[in-house]
C-alpha cells in the first residue's frame, strides 16, 4: 500500500444516524422559515398589481426572500424526515411519509405561486409535524407562532 493511501485512510469508520450525531432536532427552524414565507406571501398580496418601479422592486425583493426562505423550510423538514424520524415512528404515524411529502410539495407551491393560502397550508403542514415530532419524545409542546 502506498504511503499516500495508508495516511489517507481513516483509521476508524464512525456510525451515526446522520451526517454529525449531534441528536438535536427541532421542527422550529422549519417554522420560522414557513413564517417568513407566509409573510412575503401576504405583503407581495398586499402590493397589488402596481407597476411602479418602487412597487416592482418591492415585489422582487419579497419574492426572493419568500423563494430562499421557502428553500430553508424544505432543507429543515429533509433533516427531520431522513435524519431523525426512524421506523418505529412511522409504525405510530403511518402518515408520516404523506405528510412530509405535503409539506415539500407546499414549499415548492409556495416558491411558484403567489397567495398567502399557500402560506397558510404550510404553516399547518409544519403544525402537524411539530405535533408528530414532539409527540415521539414524549413531550406536548405548543405550536405557536411568532407574528
Amino acid at each position: 500500500m502506498s504511503l499516500i493511501r495508508r495516511i489517507l485512510r481513516p483509521s476508524a469508520i464512525a456510525d451515526a444516524h446522520c451526517d454529525g450525531p449531534c441528536g438535536v432536532y427541532d421542527p422550529a427552524s422549519a417554522r420560522i422559515a414557513a413564517e417568513a414565507v407566509l409573510s412575503m406571501e401576504k405583503k407581495i398580496a398586499a402590493l397589488g398589481d402596481g407597476q411602479d418601479l418602487a412597487t416592482v422592486n418591492t415585489r422582487t425583493r419579497f419574492i426572493e426572500i419568500k423563494e430562499s426562505q421557502a428553500e430553508i423550510v424544505k432543507h429543515e423538514l429533509d433533516i427531520l424526515w431522513h435524519d431523525y424520524f426512524k421506523p418505529e415512528h412511522l409504525e405510530k404515524y403511518p402518515e408520516l411519509h404523506t405528510t412530509f411529502w405535503q409539506a415539500a410539495k407546499l414549499c415548492s407551491k409556495n416558491k411558484t405561486e403567489s397567495d398567502p393560502a399557500n402560506g397558510e397550508a404550510l404553516m399547518a403542514a409544519i403544525e402537524k409535524i411539530h405535533g408528530m415530532f414532539w409527540a415521539t419524545k414524549g413531550r406536548d409542546v405548543a405550536f405557536y407562532r411568532a407574528s
